[in-house]
């Protein structure tokens, strides 16, 4: 029999030569084998684990050792103060698209209708997060993976969000035919030959929700293009992107005739979003 100290010291080692965080990813991981918070285990180092706890947690640090992502281990992750279903069918939420969350806010009034769709909603994070909000906005979420708009429900109903329909679309094919005060999206922007791609989560996640053409700008070429029959006169475009790609897509909006083309930083100092005002 082992204790809860000495099952995460040697986890710890287990999981160093895989993960940065390979402490965070132990005691995380031995929550979920043994039904616990993350407090008990420090107020119960010395707790002995039965058989059956020792062999559950045995099984997730096998998981983790092969490089599988923590969030697709347990089954969630935490957005914006809130948690959601994720599984290999959806990217995993990061702290970067957090950004696009903080734009959006600024431009939805917090008691008026206003007209968003979110493409490309994946686990439904934005889309879910602007709703939960802005409840009196009327919110359109779409993705062209059936799976992933399954999560997405799941997501919205495990927040009791009742402003929001789900469609399964490629971009704008299958969405209503109105117009829309915000467009948003954070599309596949990774180039298919990009390094990054054999490294760390991202070797799990969907490459449909990773990847495009055109060096990583084919569906954001596509998305601004088409987003201004979609939009309101004075209507927004806001779309999240790669750290090397804010002169292409600042091109691009104005070459497409937005207003006001402005990127944004995320919280590492890095360009990640960029908005334009349809105001031709």
């Amino acid at each position: 029999m082992q204790c809860i100290k000495s099952v995460l010291t040697n986890a710890v080692d287990t999981l160093s030569l895989v993960s940065d965080s390979a402490l965070l990813d132990a005691e995380v991981l031995l929550c979920l084998a043994i039904d616990k918070q993350r407090s008990y285990l420090r107020a119960w180092p010395n707790k002995t684990l039965h058989h059956k706890q020792l062999a559950a947690f045995r099984n997730l640090l096998e998981l983790r050792q092969q490089g599988i992502p923590i969030a697709y281990i347990t089954g969630n992750r935490e957005f914006w103060s809130r948690d959601f279903h994720v599984s290999p069918d959806v990217l995993i939420p990061r702290p970067d698209t957090e950004l696009l969350i903080e734009l959006s806010l600024k431009l939805i009034p917090e008691d008026q209708p206003f007209k968003v769709v979110d493409l490309g909603t994946g686990s439904g994070i934005i889309a879910i997060t602007l709703a939960a909000e802005r409840p009196h906005a009327q919110i359109v979420a779409s993705d062209s993976s059936l799976a992933a708009l399954r999560i997405a429900q799941l997501n919205a109903s495990k927040h009791h969000i009742n402003n929001i329909e789900f469609y399964q679309s490629n971009w704008f094919i299958g969405v209503p035919e109105i117009k829309f005060n915000l467009i948003i999206s954070n599309p596949p922007y990774i180039a298919e030959d990009d390094c990054h791609l054999q490294q760390g989560d991202v070797r799990f996640e969907p490459k449909t929700a990773l990847c495009a053409g055109d060096l990583g700008l084919s569906d954001i070429k596509i998305i601004a293009t088409v987003a201004r029959n979609f939009l309101e006169l004075g209507g927004h475009l806001l779309i999240e992107h790669g750290y090397n790609q804010m002169e292409q897509v600042q091109a691009l909006f104005q070459e497409l005739h937005y207003d006001k083309v402005q990127t944004y930083k995320d919280l590492s100092r890095t360009p990640r979003g960029t908005y334009g005002l349809w105001n031709p």
